[in-house]
């Protein structure tokens, strides 16, 4: 039976969450209910909105805009000027005035025509953001890095448990065929027992203090900071700077190293779980505006007595006795190199990890199936989370013992100060 005679869209994205959220196992439903591949009806596209649509957030709105199975029919920024040029880009690829632009995130998402969000704030709003968008029964791709605490992390993860939401979060290295394989090759013990992963992609840059002057026009400042400490504007505070600065980021250690230690997890077969040592050493402006750490070495202990060591060379590098696998973007070497001879090769006996035709894609796929995609929120916290315990360990200037399980600093409460942030009324978790 065709599911649309006996269930809408908007139907069946309810129904499944009020099932998630008592404890219910999820429908799996198949595609069809969208409509033939490419070919959806009007009334079956999934109806997103955009919250940030600046930098990373313009990319996945032009990815988006043009795709069949979605429309995009509300955007969100506290800078006018960025969204009202995001409104005149929906209105433009649709020919239509019906896209409406909004400069609080919360008036979005109380809108029911929405089904999905794409979040694509600063990090220092990705947890309030994603809350408030589960709460609201809307499905989210959230951009890297997922938190910018351990403890914002878990509680994202909760809430999307809770109300039965589909994550994908934003690293979207997953969905290339290169780090998959790279990933597939040392967990199938193509060059051993995997004994050293080594990540690098360099560190934050520093600058003095500038003056602070009033915000552009249109600019609601109070707002771009949120659940930050109140700071007065300058113009390397925010938009692209705003990384360098632990108020609202993690430096160069939680933007690219979401990225390639998100890879040494799943190389690993730990990106459920974490290290239990981290003995982290860095540099840090002792002056000036930005603060993270302007060099990063970070030695990681497994229980699997795996080493990752964090702060060499670029990518992600797999080491074991019988050879090596080095990945990065666009790049894929091995020795042997005859193992590159395996992509699609691999048996039945050896490691086939999950398979994705593009990141927004199988958002979309597990948006219809209720499955999880290929960076669910647990991934993404626990992947980031790796880069957290880098920072803390580094700003503490000495090693730190964790617990995966627990999500503890052992025996350290000085550490576990770190694992948290205080929020500026009236924002909490």
């Amino acid at each position: 039976m065709n599911p649309r005679s006996t269930i809408s869209r908007r139907q069946f994205l309810g129904t499944a969450a009020t099932a998630a959220a008592g404890l219910a196992a999820p429908q799996i439903v198949p595609n069809t209910v969208f409509g033939k591949p490419g070919q959806p009806a009007p009334s079956d596209r999934i109806t997103l909105g955009h919250i940030g649509v600046g930098g990373m957030g313009g990319g996945h709105l032009g990815g988006l805009v043009g795709n069949s199975r979605v429309k995009s029919i509300a955007v969100c920024d506290v800078y006018e000027e960025r969204r009202l040029a995001a409104k005149k880009r929906v209105d433009d690829a649709y020919k239509t005035q019906d896209c409406t632009a909004y400069n609080d995130f919360r008036d979005l998402l109380d809108r029911k025509d929405i089904d999905a969000v794409v979040i694509a704030t600063p990090d220092h709003w990705h947890a309030l953001t994603a809350i408030h968008a589960c709460k609201a029964g809307k499905d989210i791709y959230c951009e890297k890095p997922l938190s910018l605490t351990i403890e914002e992390g878990r509680a994202m993860v909760n809430a999307v448990r809770r109300y039965g939401r589909v994550f994908q979060t934003g690293s979207q290295q997953r969905s290339e065929w290169n780090f998959r394989f790279a990933c597939e090759l040392a967990r199938s013990g193509k060059i051993g027992k995997v004994h050293t992963i080594r990540t690098g992609f360099g560190a934050s840059p520093s600058m003095g203090w500038e003056p602070e002057e009033s915000p552009p026009a249109g600019l609601d400042w109070n707002l771009w900071l949120g659940p930050a400490p109140y700071e007065n504007y300058s113009k390397n505070r925010c938009f692209y700077q705003f990384r360098w600065i632990f108020d609202y980021s993690g430096g160069q250690m939680t933007d690219w190293g979401a990225h390639h230690n998100d890879i040494a997890q799943w190389g690993n077969g730990s990106e459920l779980s974490g290290p239990v040592e981290i003995d982290g050493k860095g540099d840090f402006p002792k002056d000036g505006l930005w603060n993270t750490a302007t060099w990063i070495h970070v030695a990681y202990k497994y229980a699997s007595g795996v080493t990752l060591i964090c702060g060499e060379g670029h990518g992600c590098k797999f080491e074991g006795p019988d050879g090596w696998i080095h990945v990065d973007r666009g790049f894929l070497q091995a020795h042997p190199k005859e193992l590159l001879d395996l992509n699609d090769k691999l048996g039945p006996d050896d490691v086939h990890l999950y398979r994705s035709p593009g990141h927004h894609q199988n958002w979309l796929d597990c948006i219809a199936t209720r499955e999880k995609p290929i960076c669910d929120i647990e991934i993404g916290h626990r992947s980031v989370s790796v880069c957290h315990l880098g920072n803390i360990s580094m700003r503490l200037g000495r090693p730190i013992r964790w617990n995966p399980e627990k999500e503890q600093i052992v025996g350290d409460d000085d550490a576990n100060r770190y694992l948290s942030k205080p929020m500026r009324a009236p924002w909490h978790l």
